[in-house]
């Protein structure tokens, strides 16, 4: 087996030490919470409504900020938060490792807010074109499965490109010094390099990918506190319609979070999907496909069901 890389290990160190410090275990009486440099989790930290609302449970909620999907999945399965939000693929991967979680509910569709960008001067012009090169992209996150479906509607086979698998920071840097020759990335980076690398998009997710957003938690604090998390979608539903209505204030109040323009903040905003629902059967099948075009492709090394690691609220918590 080939050693960890520093970074690796430094990763592991990190969800470790969350896993077996002041996180140390789900408690009735707190909520740790896992969320990323965008969305509706961002925002409804920021309004602070949350905690106002579960104060009157006894309950105080902790947060804690992931670079990306399947580091936050990978503090979910080791116990260092309760629940989080991802894109579509990271809870494939995890479910895969055996993750307990639980599918709770998820945002509407927004495809354009992840893309395959190539450097503005790129001779790349169509995602054919592909073909040979380096492809660079966060491994099991909810941009791997665009790059899948879109090279599978260019006539390509997933082996045709080299594919590369580093981080968003990472990425960039390897983006921007040309050693890749795409990146396929989502919002707000990909607004960001954008705007401020004049990147060019070879192919967003429209027409092919959903790109829903998913809120997960683990199976024992779903089961075990329903009226908690029921509270917390209600709360981040709320939280989303106003931010539909509202994206110019969003993006103020957001940009200062990000540390990012606010011009990239709002095409970030107006791009996402708000509204959040519990999971129905059709997002399910959607998901179920994913699951099904990986196993495929033996990126993940055993089928999956999903409709088994779905969430329902009792009907005393759903009505309420």
């Amino acid at each position: 087996m080939r050693p960890l890389t520093l970074r690796r290990r430094l990763a592991a160190v990190f969800v470790a030490t969350l896993a077996a410090g002041v996180f140390s275990h789900a408690q009735a009486d707190t909520l740790r919470i896992g969320y990323q440099k965008y969305g509706t989790l961002v925002l409804l930290k920021a309004k602070g409504t949350l905690e106002k609302r579960l104060a009157e449970q006894g309950v105080t909620v902790q947060w804690t900020e992931f670079p990306g999907g399947p580091q936050l999945l990978e503090g979910l399965n080791v116990g260092a938060i309760d629940f989080g939000v991802t894109g579509e693929t990271p809870p494939v991967f995890a479910q895969a490792a055996g993750a307990d979680l639980l599918y709770v509910a998820h945002e509407p569709p927004a495809p354009t807010s992840e893309a395959i960008l190539v450097p503005k001067d790129s001779p790349v012009t169509s995602v054919k074109d592909l073909k040979g090169k380096k492809v660079v992209l966060n491994k099991g996150s909810n941009v791997h499965y665009l790059l899948v479906r879109a090279l599978e509607d260019a006539g390509l086979k997933y082996s045709d490109i080299q594919a590369v698998f580093l981080p968003p920071a990472d990425a960039r840097a390897a983006f921007e010094r040309g050693s890749v020759d795409a990146w396929v990335i989502w919002d707000p980076y990909q607004a960001a390099a954008e705007q401020q690398l004049k990147a060019r998009t070879l192919r967003d997710g429209s027409g092919l990918v959903d790109n829903n957003q998913f809120y997960l938690a683990t199976r024992p604090y779903a089961q075990a506190h329903p009226a908690v998390v029921a509270a917390l979608v209600d709360e981040v539903r709320k939280t989303g319609e106003w931010s539909r209505a509202n994206p110019e204030e969003v993006t103020q109040q957001v940009a200062p979070l990000l540390g990012l323009p606010e011009p990239i903040v709002v095409t970030t905003v107006k791009r996402q999907g708000f509204r959040a629902t519990y999971v129905a059967p059709d997002v399910v099948a959607a998901q179920q496909k994913i699951a099904d075009a990986f196993y495929q492709l033996k990126l993940i090394p055993k089928p999956l069901s999903i409709k088994d690691v779905i969430w329902t609220p009792p009907a005393n918590v759903a009505a309420k």
